[in-house]
Protein backbone atom coordinates (compact mmCIF):
# COMPACT_ATOMS: atom_id res chain seq x y z
CA UNK A 1 0.00 0.00 0.00
CA UNK A 2 1.07 3.22 -0.44
CA UNK A 3 0.82 5.83 2.68
CA UNK A 4 2.33 9.44 3.20
CA UNK A 5 3.74 10.15 6.71
CA UNK A 6 1.41 13.52 7.83
CA UNK A 7 2.45 14.88 10.82
CA UNK A 8 -0.44 16.70 12.95
CA UNK A 9 0.13 20.22 12.24
CA UNK A 10 -0.33 19.59 8.19
CA UNK A 11 -3.07 17.79 9.05
CA UNK A 12 -4.39 20.00 11.09
CA UNK A 13 -3.57 22.63 8.69
CA UNK A 14 -5.30 20.93 5.53
CA UNK A 15 -8.19 21.71 3.84
CA UNK A 16 -10.91 20.83 0.91
CA UNK A 17 -11.13 22.42 -2.09
CA UNK A 18 -13.08 22.48 -5.01
CA UNK A 19 -11.50 22.19 -8.26
CA UNK A 20 -13.22 22.52 -11.98
CA UNK A 21 -10.12 21.10 -14.07
CA UNK A 22 -9.28 18.26 -11.42
CA UNK A 23 -13.49 17.50 -12.04
CA UNK A 24 -12.73 17.83 -15.98
CA UNK A 25 -10.01 14.57 -15.57
CA UNK A 26 -12.44 12.74 -13.23
CA UNK A 27 -14.39 12.92 -16.44
CA UNK A 28 -12.36 12.22 -18.80
CA UNK A 29 -11.34 8.69 -16.78
CA UNK A 30 -15.17 8.09 -16.89
CA UNK A 31 -15.32 8.57 -20.50
CA UNK A 32 -11.99 6.33 -21.32
CA UNK A 33 -13.74 3.46 -18.58
CA UNK A 34 -17.08 3.80 -20.57
CA UNK A 35 -18.77 2.02 -17.89
CA UNK A 36 -21.04 4.05 -15.32
CA UNK A 37 -21.13 3.26 -11.57
CA UNK A 38 -24.38 4.60 -11.26
CA UNK A 39 -27.65 6.37 -13.16
CA UNK A 40 -26.47 9.87 -13.35
CA UNK A 41 -22.79 8.57 -14.85
CA UNK A 42 -24.84 6.35 -17.07
CA UNK A 43 -26.88 8.77 -18.34
CA UNK A 44 -23.94 11.53 -18.75
CA UNK A 45 -22.35 8.49 -20.25
CA UNK A 46 -25.11 7.55 -23.03
CA UNK A 47 -25.40 11.80 -23.76
CA UNK A 48 -21.65 12.31 -24.47
CA UNK A 49 -19.70 9.19 -24.81
CA UNK A 50 -20.68 8.67 -28.62
CA UNK A 51 -18.70 12.49 -29.30
CA UNK A 52 -16.11 11.35 -27.18
CA UNK A 53 -15.18 8.04 -29.09
CA UNK A 54 -15.18 10.21 -32.39
CA UNK A 55 -12.92 12.55 -31.37
CA UNK A 56 -10.59 9.62 -30.26
CA UNK A 57 -11.44 7.90 -33.49
CA UNK A 58 -10.74 10.77 -35.58
CA UNK A 59 -7.01 11.45 -33.65
CA UNK A 60 -5.55 8.15 -33.17
CA UNK A 61 -1.92 9.75 -31.94
CA UNK A 62 -4.35 11.26 -28.79
CA UNK A 63 -6.33 8.22 -28.41
CA UNK A 64 -3.19 6.45 -27.92
CA UNK A 65 -1.94 9.56 -25.39
CA UNK A 66 -4.82 8.81 -22.98
CA UNK A 67 -4.44 5.09 -22.71
CA UNK A 68 -0.38 5.22 -22.13
CA UNK A 69 -1.81 8.02 -19.46
CA UNK A 70 -3.91 7.07 -17.34
CA UNK A 71 -1.89 3.55 -17.68
CA UNK A 72 -3.21 0.49 -15.34
CA UNK A 73 -1.36 1.46 -11.91
CA UNK A 74 -0.15 4.75 -12.03
CA UNK A 75 -1.46 8.14 -13.88
CA UNK A 76 1.19 10.02 -15.72
CA UNK A 77 1.46 13.31 -13.79
CA UNK A 78 1.82 15.72 -16.35
CA UNK A 79 -2.11 15.16 -16.30
CA UNK A 80 -3.12 15.54 -13.06
CA UNK A 81 -1.58 19.16 -11.99
CA UNK A 82 -2.03 19.62 -8.50
CA UNK A 83 -4.99 21.47 -7.71
CA UNK A 84 -4.21 25.33 -6.02
CA UNK A 85 -6.54 27.67 -4.51
CA UNK A 86 -8.21 30.38 -6.43
CA UNK A 87 -6.84 28.62 -9.96
CA UNK A 88 -9.29 28.31 -12.91
CA UNK A 89 -9.94 25.49 -15.09
CA UNK A 90 -7.90 27.70 -18.16
CA UNK A 91 -4.75 27.68 -15.61
CA UNK A 92 -4.86 24.61 -14.66
CA UNK A 93 -4.38 23.46 -18.49
CA UNK A 94 -2.09 25.77 -18.83
CA UNK A 95 0.41 24.19 -16.19
CA UNK A 96 -0.44 21.14 -18.51
CA UNK A 97 0.83 22.93 -21.29
CA UNK A 98 3.70 24.11 -20.03
CA UNK A 99 5.08 20.90 -19.34
CA UNK A 100 8.56 20.05 -21.32
CA UNK A 101 8.06 17.13 -24.02
CA UNK A 102 11.10 14.83 -22.11
CA UNK A 103 9.05 15.42 -18.78
CA UNK A 104 6.11 14.16 -20.47
CA UNK A 105 7.53 11.23 -22.19
CA UNK A 106 9.17 10.10 -19.36
CA UNK A 107 6.27 10.25 -17.36
CA UNK A 108 3.87 8.31 -19.96
CA UNK A 109 7.28 5.80 -19.75
CA UNK A 110 6.51 5.07 -16.24
CA UNK A 111 2.90 5.13 -16.39
CA UNK A 112 3.29 2.36 -18.93
CA UNK A 113 5.81 0.53 -17.49
CA UNK A 114 7.45 0.51 -20.81
CA UNK A 115 8.62 2.35 -23.79
CA UNK A 116 6.34 4.36 -25.28
CA UNK A 117 4.76 3.66 -28.59
CA UNK A 118 6.35 4.91 -31.77
CA UNK A 119 3.50 7.42 -32.54
CA UNK A 120 4.10 9.07 -28.80
CA UNK A 121 7.79 9.87 -29.64
CA UNK A 122 6.82 13.30 -30.29
CA UNK A 123 7.13 16.80 -28.66
CA UNK A 124 3.12 18.04 -28.55
CA UNK A 125 1.85 15.86 -26.33
CA UNK A 126 1.49 18.34 -23.54
CA UNK A 127 -0.65 20.17 -26.54
CA UNK A 128 -2.76 17.62 -27.11
CA UNK A 129 -3.34 16.41 -23.93
CA UNK A 130 -4.64 20.04 -23.12
CA UNK A 131 -6.69 19.94 -26.15
CA UNK A 132 -8.53 16.83 -25.37
CA UNK A 133 -9.09 18.05 -21.51
CA UNK A 134 -10.42 21.49 -23.61
CA UNK A 135 -13.08 19.32 -25.19
CA UNK A 136 -14.02 16.96 -22.51
CA UNK A 137 -14.84 20.73 -20.20
CA UNK A 138 -16.21 22.34 -22.67
CA UNK A 139 -18.30 19.62 -24.58
CA UNK A 140 -18.99 17.86 -21.17
CA UNK A 141 -18.17 19.29 -18.01
CA UNK A 142 -19.00 23.15 -18.51
CA UNK A 143 -22.69 23.26 -19.22
CA UNK A 144 -23.16 21.87 -15.89
CA UNK A 145 -20.41 22.95 -13.95
CA UNK A 146 -22.48 25.19 -11.83
CA UNK A 147 -24.76 22.51 -10.43
CA UNK A 148 -21.46 19.91 -9.79
CA UNK A 149 -20.11 22.90 -8.35
CA UNK A 150 -22.86 23.29 -5.71
CA UNK A 151 -22.47 19.16 -5.16
CA UNK A 152 -19.33 19.40 -4.53
CA UNK A 153 -18.98 22.33 -1.99
CA UNK A 154 -22.41 20.45 -0.32
CA UNK A 155 -19.60 17.55 -0.36
CA UNK A 156 -17.25 19.47 1.53
CA UNK A 157 -19.35 20.86 4.12
CA UNK A 158 -20.54 17.46 5.03
CA UNK A 159 -16.66 16.50 5.50
CA UNK A 160 -16.19 19.42 7.30
CA UNK A 161 -18.81 18.70 9.63
CA UNK A 162 -17.46 14.96 9.65
CA UNK A 163 -14.33 16.50 10.92
CA UNK A 164 -15.95 18.47 13.81
CA UNK A 165 -17.99 15.54 15.19
CA UNK A 166 -15.60 12.68 14.61
CA UNK A 167 -12.53 14.14 14.11
CA UNK A 168 -10.09 13.48 10.83
CA UNK A 169 -9.50 9.38 11.42
CA UNK A 170 -13.24 8.85 10.77
CA UNK A 171 -13.39 11.76 7.47
CA UNK A 172 -10.29 10.10 6.04
CA UNK A 173 -11.58 6.55 6.27
CA UNK A 174 -14.45 7.01 4.07
CA UNK A 175 -13.01 9.13 1.43
CA UNK A 176 -12.16 6.28 -0.57
CA UNK A 177 -13.27 3.03 1.15
CA UNK A 178 -10.60 0.27 0.96
CA UNK A 179 -8.18 3.20 -0.41
CA UNK A 180 -7.75 5.85 2.16
CA UNK A 181 -7.50 4.80 5.65
CA UNK A 182 -5.86 6.45 8.58
CA UNK A 183 -3.27 3.89 9.94
CA UNK A 184 -2.39 5.34 13.25
CA UNK A 185 1.56 6.77 14.04
CA UNK A 186 0.82 9.96 11.37
CA UNK A 187 0.12 7.52 8.61
CA UNK A 188 -2.64 8.14 6.07
CA UNK A 189 -2.73 5.22 3.38
CA UNK A 190 -3.72 7.02 -0.03
CA UNK A 191 -4.00 3.86 -2.30
CA UNK A 192 -2.88 0.27 -2.70
CA UNK A 193 0.11 0.23 -4.47
CA UNK A 194 3.30 -0.83 -3.00
CA UNK A 195 4.91 2.56 -3.46
CA UNK A 196 7.79 3.99 -1.02
CA UNK A 197 6.21 6.26 1.78
CA UNK A 198 6.61 10.27 1.79
CA UNK A 199 7.27 12.86 4.08
CA UNK A 200 4.96 15.36 3.53
CA UNK A 201 4.84 17.03 7.49
CA UNK A 202 5.13 20.80 6.87
CA UNK A 203 3.45 20.72 3.02
CA UNK A 204 -0.18 21.94 2.14
CA UNK A 205 -2.45 18.95 1.96
CA UNK A 206 -5.52 19.63 0.05
CA UNK A 207 -8.65 16.80 -0.35
CA UNK A 208 -10.07 17.67 -3.58
CA UNK A 209 -13.65 15.65 -4.13
CA UNK A 210 -14.73 15.14 -7.90
CA UNK A 211 -18.31 14.18 -9.19
CA UNK A 212 -17.34 11.00 -10.56
CA UNK A 213 -16.61 7.75 -9.19
CA UNK A 214 -12.93 7.64 -8.92
CA UNK A 215 -9.92 9.48 -6.98
CA UNK A 216 -6.45 9.78 -7.57
CA UNK A 217 -2.84 11.61 -5.73
CA UNK A 218 -0.97 13.99 -6.92
CA UNK A 219 1.67 16.22 -5.70
CA UNK A 220 3.81 19.44 -6.54
CA UNK A 221 7.59 19.80 -5.70
CA UNK A 222 10.27 20.73 -5.10
CA UNK A 223 9.74 24.28 -4.57
CA UNK A 224 6.14 24.73 -2.04
CA UNK A 225 4.88 21.29 -1.62
CA UNK A 226 2.15 20.60 -2.30
CA UNK A 227 -0.06 17.68 -1.75
CA UNK A 228 -4.12 16.45 -2.90
CA UNK A 229 -6.45 13.32 -2.48
CA UNK A 230 -8.93 13.46 -4.98
CA UNK A 231 -11.98 11.64 -3.91
CA UNK A 232 -15.35 10.76 -5.41
CA UNK A 233 -17.88 12.98 -4.11
CA UNK A 234 -21.00 11.23 -1.53
CA UNK A 235 -22.86 9.18 -3.53
CA UNK A 236 -26.16 10.96 -3.63
CA UNK A 237 -24.33 13.64 -4.38
CA UNK A 238 -22.84 12.45 -7.46
CA UNK A 239 -25.54 12.68 -10.16
CA UNK A 240 -26.12 15.59 -13.10
CA UNK A 241 -29.69 15.05 -13.06
CA UNK A 242 -31.93 17.61 -10.97
CA UNK A 243 -34.33 15.74 -9.41
CA UNK A 244 -34.31 12.47 -6.59
CA UNK A 245 -36.67 9.75 -7.62
CA UNK A 246 -40.29 10.98 -5.87
CA UNK A 247 -43.35 8.27 -5.46
CA UNK A 248 -46.03 10.13 -7.55
CA UNK A 249 -48.10 9.67 -4.69
CA UNK A 250 -46.50 11.62 -2.17
CA UNK A 251 -45.54 14.24 -4.65
CA UNK A 252 -48.91 14.62 -5.08
CA UNK A 253 -49.62 15.53 -1.69
CA UNK A 254 -46.54 17.24 -0.58
CA UNK A 255 -45.72 18.77 -4.12
CA UNK A 256 -43.01 17.58 -5.72
CA UNK A 257 -40.36 19.81 -4.05
CA UNK A 258 -41.16 19.28 -0.76
CA UNK A 259 -41.36 15.76 -1.45
CA UNK A 260 -37.86 15.77 -2.62
CA UNK A 261 -36.41 17.48 0.07
CA UNK A 262 -38.24 14.85 2.33
CA UNK A 263 -36.84 11.49 0.20
CA UNK A 264 -33.91 13.00 0.44
CA UNK A 265 -33.27 13.29 4.36
CA UNK A 266 -33.22 9.51 4.43
CA UNK A 267 -29.67 10.09 5.48
CA UNK A 268 -29.06 13.86 7.49
CA UNK A 269 -28.47 16.65 5.53
CA UNK A 270 -27.39 20.45 5.65
CA UNK A 271 -29.25 23.02 3.90
CA UNK A 272 -26.42 23.78 1.96
CA UNK A 273 -26.46 20.32 1.02
CA UNK A 274 -29.95 20.49 -0.04
CA UNK A 275 -29.74 23.14 -2.35
CA UNK A 276 -26.74 21.74 -4.10
CA UNK A 277 -28.24 18.44 -4.43
CA UNK A 278 -32.05 19.78 -5.32
CA UNK A 279 -30.82 22.75 -7.43
CA UNK A 280 -33.80 24.62 -5.36
CA UNK A 281 -32.79 28.20 -3.74
CA UNK A 282 -31.93 28.30 -0.15
CA UNK A 283 -35.35 30.25 0.47
CA UNK A 284 -37.40 27.55 -1.21
CA UNK A 285 -35.57 24.32 0.86
CA UNK A 286 -35.73 26.64 3.99
CA UNK A 287 -39.81 27.12 3.72
CA UNK A 288 -40.02 23.31 2.67
CA UNK A 289 -37.92 22.64 5.52
CA UNK A 290 -39.98 24.74 7.92
CA UNK A 291 -43.39 22.94 6.89
CA UNK A 292 -41.83 19.35 7.35
CA UNK A 293 -40.85 20.57 11.05
CA UNK A 294 -44.08 21.78 11.77
CA UNK A 295 -45.66 18.52 10.45
CA UNK A 296 -43.13 16.36 12.62
CA UNK A 297 -41.96 14.80 9.66
CA UNK A 298 -38.47 15.84 9.78
CA UNK A 299 -36.07 16.94 13.08
CA UNK A 300 -33.01 18.97 13.41
CA UNK A 301 -29.68 18.33 15.16
CA UNK A 302 -26.73 20.76 15.52
CA UNK A 303 -23.50 19.92 15.39
CA UNK A 304 -20.66 22.03 15.62
CA UNK A 305 -21.83 24.98 14.01
CA UNK A 306 -24.19 22.90 11.65
CA UNK A 307 -27.39 22.10 11.32
CA UNK A 308 -28.57 18.66 9.57
CA UNK A 309 -32.05 17.86 8.52
CA UNK A 310 -33.78 13.82 9.03
CA UNK A 311 -36.75 11.96 8.85
CA UNK A 312 -38.32 11.16 11.74
CA UNK A 313 -40.31 7.98 12.44
CA UNK A 314 -43.80 9.55 11.07
CA UNK A 315 -41.24 10.85 8.12
CA UNK A 316 -39.90 7.59 7.26
CA UNK A 317 -43.65 6.17 6.92
CA UNK A 318 -44.72 8.92 4.84
CA UNK A 319 -41.73 8.47 2.70
CA UNK A 320 -41.88 4.43 2.46
CA UNK A 321 -45.58 4.25 1.74
CA UNK A 322 -45.63 5.01 -1.45
CA UNK A 323 -42.07 4.02 -3.01
CA UNK A 324 -42.99 1.29 -5.11
CA UNK A 325 -44.66 4.21 -7.02
CA UNK A 326 -41.83 6.32 -7.57
CA UNK A 327 -41.02 7.82 -10.95
CA UNK A 328 -37.94 8.42 -12.51
CA UNK A 329 -35.55 11.14 -12.13
CA UNK A 330 -35.57 13.66 -14.95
Amino acid sequence: MGWWQVNADTLAGSRFLVSAFAETFASLKLLHAGVGGHPGERAWLDAHLPGYRERLAADPVTAQLVRAGLGRDWIADFLTPTPRAGEGFQEALDRVRAVGADRARAQLRMSLGGPLPADLERDDLPDRAAGLLEYVWTAAVGPYWDRRRRVLEADVVARTAQVARGGWAAVLDALRPGRTRWLGGSRLQVNLHEYPPREISGAELLFVPVTPQTGWVSWEEPGRERYAVVYPCAGALAGDRDRAAVPAGLGALLGRSRAEVLVLLASPMSTTQLVGVTGQGLGSVGRHLRVLLDAGLVERRRAGRSVWYSRTAAGEVLAEAGSGDAVGRG
